[in-house]
Protein backbone atom coordinates (compact mmCIF):
# COMPACT_ATOMS: atom_id res chain seq x y z
CA UNK A 1 0.00 0.00 0.00
CA UNK A 2 1.28 3.33 -1.07
CA UNK A 3 0.46 6.73 0.75
CA UNK A 4 0.86 10.03 -1.30
CA UNK A 5 0.26 13.15 0.03
CA UNK A 6 0.96 16.49 -1.67
CA UNK A 7 1.38 20.04 -1.02
CA UNK A 8 3.03 23.14 -1.92
CA UNK A 9 -0.36 24.81 -4.06
CA UNK A 10 -1.83 28.10 -3.44
CA UNK A 11 -2.33 31.54 -4.93
CA UNK A 12 -0.34 33.01 -7.28
CA UNK A 13 -0.38 35.76 -9.80
CA UNK A 14 0.08 35.04 -13.28
CA UNK A 15 4.05 35.01 -14.21
CA UNK A 16 5.03 33.62 -10.80
CA UNK A 17 6.08 30.31 -9.58
CA UNK A 18 5.15 27.22 -7.05
CA UNK A 19 6.67 24.19 -5.84
CA UNK A 20 4.60 21.68 -5.67
CA UNK A 21 5.83 18.00 -3.71
CA UNK A 22 4.51 14.89 -2.79
CA UNK A 23 5.47 12.90 0.05
CA UNK A 24 5.23 9.02 -0.02
CA UNK A 25 5.06 6.19 2.35
CA UNK A 26 3.78 2.94 2.20
CA UNK A 27 6.50 0.76 -0.10
CA UNK A 28 10.00 1.55 -1.46
CA UNK A 29 10.03 5.10 -2.74
CA UNK A 30 12.88 4.05 -5.42
CA UNK A 31 11.04 1.74 -7.12
CA UNK A 32 7.85 3.91 -8.53
CA UNK A 33 7.46 5.60 -11.36
CA UNK A 34 5.80 8.94 -10.48
CA UNK A 35 3.56 11.41 -12.32
CA UNK A 36 1.57 14.70 -11.73
CA UNK A 37 -1.95 15.13 -13.07
CA UNK A 38 -4.23 18.29 -13.17
CA UNK A 39 -7.91 18.43 -13.27
CA UNK A 40 -9.39 22.07 -13.61
CA UNK A 41 -12.97 23.14 -13.05
CA UNK A 42 -15.64 21.26 -15.42
CA UNK A 43 -12.62 19.69 -17.10
CA UNK A 44 -11.10 16.12 -17.43
CA UNK A 45 -7.87 15.03 -15.07
CA UNK A 46 -4.99 15.52 -17.21
CA UNK A 47 -1.41 14.28 -17.44
CA UNK A 48 1.28 17.20 -16.26
CA UNK A 49 4.96 15.26 -16.15
CA UNK A 50 6.14 11.51 -15.21
CA UNK A 51 9.48 10.63 -13.98
CA UNK A 52 11.01 6.62 -14.16
CA UNK A 53 11.47 4.89 -10.89
CA UNK A 54 15.03 5.01 -12.20
CA UNK A 55 15.07 8.83 -12.55
CA UNK A 56 16.55 7.64 -16.42
CA UNK A 57 13.44 9.54 -18.07
CA UNK A 58 10.82 12.74 -17.73
CA UNK A 59 8.13 13.59 -19.85
CA UNK A 60 5.94 16.51 -19.96
CA UNK A 61 2.91 17.46 -21.12
CA UNK A 62 3.01 20.45 -24.32
CA UNK A 63 0.84 22.42 -22.37
CA UNK A 64 3.86 22.72 -19.58
CA UNK A 65 7.02 21.70 -21.69
CA UNK A 66 9.52 24.56 -20.65
CA UNK A 67 7.74 25.57 -17.71
CA UNK A 68 7.11 22.54 -15.33
CA UNK A 69 9.74 20.43 -13.86
CA UNK A 70 9.46 17.02 -12.01
CA UNK A 71 12.35 15.74 -9.86
CA UNK A 72 12.79 13.25 -7.15
CA UNK A 73 14.81 12.91 -3.69
CA UNK A 74 14.96 9.00 -2.94
CA UNK A 75 16.48 10.35 0.11
CA UNK A 76 13.22 12.43 1.51
CA UNK A 77 10.75 9.91 -0.67
CA UNK A 78 9.37 13.21 -2.35
CA UNK A 79 8.66 13.55 -6.07
CA UNK A 80 8.54 17.64 -6.92
CA UNK A 81 7.11 19.64 -9.48
CA UNK A 82 8.53 22.74 -10.21
CA UNK A 83 6.47 25.40 -11.65
CA UNK A 84 7.05 28.53 -13.43
CA UNK A 85 5.55 31.26 -15.55
CA UNK A 86 2.40 29.80 -14.31
CA UNK A 87 -1.06 31.49 -16.28
CA UNK A 88 -4.68 30.89 -15.63
CA UNK A 89 -4.64 28.01 -17.07
CA UNK A 90 -2.30 26.45 -14.70
CA UNK A 91 -5.52 26.72 -12.33
CA UNK A 92 -6.80 23.08 -11.36
CA UNK A 93 -6.07 20.74 -8.52
CA UNK A 94 -2.83 18.86 -8.68
CA UNK A 95 -2.56 15.23 -8.13
CA UNK A 96 0.53 13.08 -7.90
CA UNK A 97 0.39 9.61 -9.11
CA UNK A 98 2.81 6.61 -8.73
CA UNK A 99 2.89 2.77 -10.26
CA UNK A 100 5.75 -0.03 -8.78
CA UNK A 101 8.10 -0.11 -11.63
CA UNK A 102 6.53 2.75 -13.64
CA UNK A 103 8.25 3.73 -17.04
CA UNK A 104 7.05 7.26 -18.76
CA UNK A 105 3.28 7.09 -18.10
CA UNK A 106 0.90 9.63 -19.44
CA UNK A 107 -2.79 7.72 -18.72
CA UNK A 108 -4.14 7.75 -15.40
CA UNK A 109 -5.04 4.55 -16.08
CA UNK A 110 -1.24 3.18 -15.61
CA UNK A 111 -1.22 4.40 -11.99
CA UNK A 112 -2.46 2.35 -9.38
CA UNK A 113 -1.58 5.31 -6.20
CA UNK A 114 -3.42 8.67 -6.08
CA UNK A 115 -2.98 11.38 -3.69
CA UNK A 116 -6.05 13.77 -2.24
CA UNK A 117 -4.69 16.36 -4.38
CA UNK A 118 -3.30 20.29 -4.16
CA UNK A 119 -5.22 23.24 -5.33
CA UNK A 120 -3.03 25.80 -7.56
CA UNK A 121 -4.83 29.31 -8.48
CA UNK A 122 -2.89 31.22 -10.95
CA UNK A 123 -4.74 34.94 -10.84
CA UNK A 124 -4.32 36.79 -14.21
Amino acid sequence: QVQLVESGGGLVQAGGSLRLSCAVSGRGFSTLGMGWFRQAPGKEREFVASITWNERSTYYAESVKGRFTISRDNAKNTVILQMNSLNPEDTAVYYCAARPWGGILTSENDYSSWGQGTQVTVSS
